[in-house]
């Protein structure tokens, strides 16, 4: 089992989390509740990483965070050394790449608040920050918690985006994923095997965390 890269997987799932969180949040409630023009065109976009190869999604993000990129020299110029194939750049990556598994739970829990509610709020008077905090919060957080946990086991499971733009350095960008890919290539099977057998407990453990969200907020809107 290598220690060092599973540490390495938590330490980035939960800084997806708590960097990507918040914006999901903000980004979920207004497409939730604004009837903007555009708005369709705006889920498209965030959907992308879904479909796109995660190969595709690296080679872009390389593209962007590279020497060559406005990005990466202003990295340079700040820290003396590349974005890319460090730890900031894998944060980078998935934090886009999880874009969608954050944003549409978090949709759809805002959506199924009834609008009746909210519109009482507002006939009564709640300013805006109450009604997050009375109505908002109370009624949609199984798909924020949704979010969130479906973001942190897809950021462990997470392979093709890291790769591109984090490489395979020990201790630094060689998450729990590569790592697998790395024993395979070996052919420690059994290195691999338990590796896997970890991921697969945290993806089922994931799976079922948000079945049962589901289930609530189905009880509470059937």
């Amino acid at each position: 089992m290598d220690w060092t890269a599973l540490s390495l997987s938590l330490q980035l799932g939960a800084a997806t989390v708590a960097v990507l969180g918040p914006l999901a949040f903000v980004v979920a409630r207004w497409l939730a509740f604004r009837a903007a023009r555009g708005r369709g065109l705006v889920e498209a976009l965030l959907a992308l990483p879904l479909v796109l190869p995660p190969t595709v999604l690296g080679y872009y993000l390389l593209v962007a965070l590279g020497a060559a990129s406005p990005v990466g020299q202003l990295w340079q110029a700040l820290f003396g050394r590349p974005l890319v194939f460090s730890f900031e750049a894998l944060l980078v990556a998935s934090v886009i790449a999880n874009v969608p598994f954050a944003v549409q739970p978090m949709v759809q829990a805002f959506r199924a608040i009834p609008a009746e509610v909210r519109e009482a709020a507002a006939v009564s008077g709640m300013v805006p920050g109450t009604v997050l905090r009375r109505i908002d919060l109370p009624l949609a957080w199984p798909g924020i918690v949704t979010g969130m946990i479906l973001t942190f086991a897809h950021t462990l499971g997470e392979f093709g985006v890291v790769l591109m733009v984090g490489g395979s350095i020990p201790g630094e960008t060689r998450t729990l994923s590569i790592a697998i890919y790395d024993r395979v290539q070996a052919f420690d099977d059994r290195g691999a095997g338990i590796m896997s057998a970890v991921l697969m407990a945290v993806s089922v453990a994931a799976l079922l965390a948000t079945t049962r969200l589901s289930g609530r907020v189905a009880r509470r809107h059937g």
